[in-house]
């Protein structure tokens, strides 16, 4: 497992608040060895709307990675630089019980 991975599960396995994991996420993956910038899109309405990021753009080298949750897409990974798809993979599945913008617990608590 690379370092940016194990970060990333530490991350999800230390916080508890949905927008701080969030925010570590991109601030970890942003300043991972051959990365310049991270970001998180989320999907409202049909459309991507960024949210937390961290570092600066690199667009010309932006790889994009669906974020999913119970088999529908919820919003996307953006990273700017070296990381291998694969990776990128496994840290959006770990994302996705976190970016939940828009879903209707019907006023039920819910904890990822």
């Amino acid at each position: 497992m690379s370092g940016q991975l194990e970060s990333v599960r530490r991350i999800v396995d230390e916080e508890t608040d949905a927008d701080d994991i969030l925010r570590a996420v991109v601030t970890a993956v942003a300043s991972a060895r051959g990365n310049s910038w991270a970001g998180i899109a989320f999907l409202e309405d049909g459309a991507l709307r960024l949210g937390p990021t961290a570092g600066e753009p690199d667009a010309d080298r932006r790889e994009r990675v669906p974020i999913t949750y119970e088999n529908g897409a919820v919003g996307e990974l953006w990273v700017d630089g070296t990381v291998e798809h694969d990776e990128l993979e496994q840290i959006a599945a770990l994302l996705g019980p976190y970016v939940l913008i828009g879903w209707d617990t019907g006023g039920e608590a819910w904890e990822p």
